[in-house]
């Protein structure tokens, strides 16, 4: 699906007009093929990624100043330039990028070559990372309780979340949440039919079930209610003072589109809204449980995988303490990319791809498992410089394009 976006044009009344005129008309296609409207920089829509095609040289103060313009109308946003081979238009877009990034601001030149394809491919690209890097920074994350007290390397604050990657982190008290917990009929009725879709239950009973089904209720008014496009949740304040679980609710938003984390672990929400939004599909926040470095195999399991991600599932009792429900899913096997963000300003990310090739039902571990077979030096350095202990599965090997967003979203390559 092609991400829209909106583009204007910069052009120096010193170069001849009827040239220039031609230039632009032999790349709109490729700019409308794309997914791009031509519109004057101040009527682009603030949701949407706005692309400056730089017809000329000449034209760094005119888009500089539109740039700022536009940042009184829509606040910060990343800043495409739009490039093609004639007219210093090339030297023009470096300057203004150079400028916009001394000035501590991101952005990308997308050079136009004159072969379409290639050039709706670039433009397609650019839109999709814009548009995950303006997302980013217009999402509200609501972080429920705050972190457990054993994620001592991920407990990063709203301040920085808000310099790193943009979102708003939105601390939420966990007391509004268990005042609306009590269970009633239509949590049954959504039990019963949850139960209907697993393919078997073994410790939970029905009203255990109805009891997780009324978290995730409560936990969905809050999403709705706050304007929320993530939340991540001190879950074990529900095992120990309610005597249940929100992994069937954290699956369940997730599998809604709304990415949900356990424990609160905010680089890992947070990672699993980015990955939603690069890529359109829902990842899975797990534990690695063992890593085996002859082999170059590691072992992830975890009680919150979203249905979607499995081809059937079994309602099971959380791992750890035996209550509630958890979901022991059967993942399908094939290839894989592994991300982990952290670092004192959350700056830093492990990429690794891989292939999952077999699921688990060992009993000692979370209940969804995938083996999963990966880089031996790239496992090797995960544990010599982890960033934190969850990693976030993400279906394909889809490596470069997450580093291109990362380069996007944060303007660095390191």
């Amino acid at each position: 699906m092609k991400t829209a976006f909106t583009y204007d044009v910069a052009a120096s009344t010193l170069h001849d007009a009827t040239s220039t005129a031609r230039i632009l008309a032999e790349h709109e296609r490729a700019l409308s093929e794309a997914g791009g409207a031509r519109r004057g920089f101040a009527d682009a829509p603030h949701g949407d990624p706005l692309f400056h095609v730089v017809l000329t040289g000449g034209t760094e103060g005119i888009v500089l100043e539109r740039i700022e313009r536009r940042r009184a109308l829509a606040g910060r946003e990343p800043v495409v330039l739009v490039a093609h081979p004639l007219h210093n238009s090339l030297p023009a877009s470096l300057e203004i990028l150079a400028r916009v990034r001394r000035d501590g601001g991101i952005g990308r030149i997308v050079f136009l070559s004159g072969d379409l394809a290639a050039d709706r491919e670039r433009l397609a690209q650019a839109a999709t990372l814009s548009a995950v890097s303006l997302g980013l920074r217009l999402a509200r994350i609501g972080a429920i309780g705050g972190p457990s007290d054993w994620l001592v390397a991920s407990a990063h604050d709203a301040e920085t979340v808000r310099a790193s990657w943009g979102s708003e982190l939105v601390a939420l008290a966990f007391e509004p949440i268990f005042e609306r917990m009590a269970v009633n009929d239509a949590d049954r009725d959504q039990a019963r039919q949850f139960a209907e879709r697993a393919r078997g239950c073994r410790e939970p009973d029905l009203e255990t079930l109805a009891q997780a089904m009324a978290v995730y209720r409560v936990l969905r008014e809050t999403v709705e209610a706050q304007r929320l496009d993530a939340i991540t949740v001190r879950c074990f304040e529900l095992v120990v003072r309610e005597r249940t679980t929100s992994c069937i609710a954290l699956s369940r938003l997730c599998d809604e589109g709304v990415p949900a984390g356990c424990e609160g672990d905010v680089p890992s929400v947070l990672s699993l809204l980015w990955l939603y939004r690069l890529t359109g599909e829902m990842p899975w926040m797990a534990n690695p449980s063992r890593v085996d470095l002859s082999t170059g195999e590691i072992l992830l399991a975890h009680c919150t995988v979203p249905c979607g991600c499995v081809r059937s599932f079994e309602l099971r009792s959380h791992f750890e303490s035996g209550l509630g429900v958890a979901i022991s899913g059967e993942l399908a096997p094939g290839p894989v990319t592994l991300v982990r963000l952290g670092g004192a300003r959350l700056e830093a990310v492990w990429i690794c791809e891989g292939e999952l090739i077999a699921s688990g039902t060992e009993e000692g571990l979370c209940r969804t498992q995938a083996r999963i077979r990966a880089d031996k030096a790239m496992l090797a350095e995960l544990l010599e410089r982890p960033l934190g202990n969850h990693l976030v599965v993400l279906r394909g090997h889809q490596a470069e394009l997450v580093r291109a967003s990362r380069r996007f979203v944060l303007g660095r390559e390191d």
